[in-house]
């Protein structure tokens, strides 16, 4: 089973990232900060919405840096090797249910402005199929509880 705790980041979705992380982390940080702070002289906090949003969007701002950090610190810069292995990275080709699909295994961020669909290697699919090679089958439980088939047709590392 491979490590789904490394994500492999084409280098512009690295460098896009890691320019995202800087912006956040610094202006970004400043101008939520400044907005803090001109809401707070503004008096009361109790019934202060400004005041409000702007603590409420410097907790997402913290957020979101620590997710990026986090990524980055995980990343592998590159692409999954072309083994016909079903793994973070990869655009899998598989009929599911009969139906054959074309999707990216890996997280939104790699696929940046592309319109693939991406499923998470966590999700039911993602999970059933993490590890399997070309040519083999699997199933997941959907959430309705139904049985869904799955079958690997192609397996191939995300070009951008």
């Amino acid at each position: 089973m491979t490590d789904t705790s490394v994500t492999w980041l084409t280098q512009e979705a690295h460098d896009r990232l890691q320019a995202e992380l800087e912006r956040l982390s610094g202006p970004g940080r400043t101008e939520i900060a400044e907005r803090i702070a001109a809401a707070r002289d503004e008096g009361d906090l109790k019934e202060n919405g400004g005041y409000h949003a702007a603590r409420e969007e410097q907790a997402k701002n913290e957020a979101r840096i620590r997710e990026l950090t986090e990524k980055l610190r995980t990343a592998q810069i590159g692409t999954p090797p072309d083994d016909g292995t079903v793994e973070p990275g990869m655009v899998v080709t598989a009929t599911v249910a009969g139906d054959e699909m074309v999707f990216l295994l890996g997280s939104r961020e790699i696929a940046g402005t592309t319109d693939i669909d991406v499923f998470s290697p966590g999700s039911a699919l993602g999970a059933a199929i993490n590890g399997k090679t070309v040519g083999d089958s699997a199933s997941y439980t959907a959430p309705n509880g139904n049985e869904i088939p799955v079958e690997i047709v192609a397996a191939k590392p995300f070009q951008g």
